[in-house]
């Protein structure tokens, strides 16, 4: 473990975070995210729910860096709640007008001791890896993670459509219907496991304990002012969901986009045009809401081919990220790298 946390410059101070400090982070995070990239981060009732996710604690899980005038000017955050925690996601940033102090490496130093303490919790023979991302125009924190040991693995991007006119509509193939969620007549749960079997091909996944998962997917799907069940359209099969698509009210960087959470299709019933019947409705439904503008994340080099579905149905790359880790245990990857067929 490190033991020896760089200390802060003469002035600064931190500690963990409180339920009350969520005004002066999301300021800390959407000024820094304003300055690189012109929009927000995210607003407050999401980081809220974000804070108040099963299994994350903000007085451990998180370090803020304070200003001698008691300013927010530093914050990083590392989750360790998958089962088993094999990587730890760090998120953190500094403020630009503090560059150049030391915060950021005092940050990613903690980061990494607190990402150290989920290897007891993971099976001895795993590796074990902690990342974090960052947009590719954010060179001060790339530079500050290159020299933490982290390397760069991957690229993921934001993918924007701006449409005109209507979306064209959906075709759907024979035998395939459109259903929309409603709580009352259809068990989250049957969503929440076709998510998973989605995504079992998607970099990285790795299969959590059913009751711990269904309840951080429910969590974070529905925690926030964004979610609107009537926006969650499912692709069925007689009485089986075999596509979902899982759409939110509006990103988190602004109000103005609508966002596309979850696109997946169970494998037996891809290439027959469901995950662009799902994608074309949607873009209809929010075009009819009066959004111009919708936009999702994929993997860059996503296994089953979703960038080249994107870009057929006139979305465009708007943000690339770059994915960075650095190894803190080798041992047998427990995500998926490649697609086994």
């Amino acid at each position: 473990m490190i033991e020896n946390i760089n200390p802060l410059a003469q002035g600064y101070t931190a500690r963990g975070a409180r339920m009350d400090d969520i005004e002066i982070s999301v300021r800390l995070m959407n000024e820094y995210s304003q300055y690189y990239l012109g929009e927000d981060e995210a607003p407050p009732d999401v980081i809220r729910n974000e804070w108040e996710s099963p299994g994350f604690n903000p007085a451990t899980d998180i370090r803020l860096v304070f200003s001698k005038g008691g300013t927010a000017v530093g914050y990083v955050e590392v989750w360790t709640t998958s089962d088993p925690p094999v990587h730890p996601w760090v998120w953190w940033c500094v403020h630009p007008e503090h560059l150049g102090n030391g915060i950021g490496d005092y940050l990613l130093n903690w980061a990494e001791g607190r990402a150290r303490q989920a290897i007891p919790k993971c099976p001895p023979e795993t590796r074990v890896a902690y990342r974090s991302g960052a947009h590719i125009a954010l060179i001060p924190s790339k530079k500050v993670m290159e020299a933490h040991g982290m390397v760069l693995i991957r690229h993921s991007f934001h993918m924007l459509i701006e449409m005109e006119s209507p979306p064209p509509k959906p075709i759907w193939p024979e035998g395939i219907t459109l259903g929309v969620y409603h709580p009352d007549h259809i068990d989250p749960a049957d969503i929440y496991r076709a998510n998973v079997e989605a995504f079992r091909d998607h970099f990285g996944f790795i299969e959590q304990p059913f009751k711990e998962g269904f309840e951080r997917f429910m969590h974070f799907m529905t925690g926030d002012e964004s979610y609107d069940p009537n926006l969650w359209f499912l692709a069925m099969d007689g009485d089986q969901i075999v596509g979902i698509c899982l759409n939110r009210k509006t990103s988190f960087e602004s109000p103005d986009v609508g966002w596309v959470s979850t696109l997946g299709v169970l494998r037996p019933w891809r290439r027959r045009g469901i995950a662009l019947g799902l994608l074309r409705h949607s873009f209809g439904e929010f075009y009819h809401r009066g959004k111009r503008k919708v936009a999702l994340g994929v993997d860059a080099e996503n296994l089953t081919g979703a960038l080249d579905l994107y870009k057929k149905t006139g979305m465009h790359i708007h943000r690339q990220f770059d994915l960075y880790e650095k190894e803190l245990r080798p041992g047998v990857e427990l995500g998926v790298v490649t697609l086994e067929e």
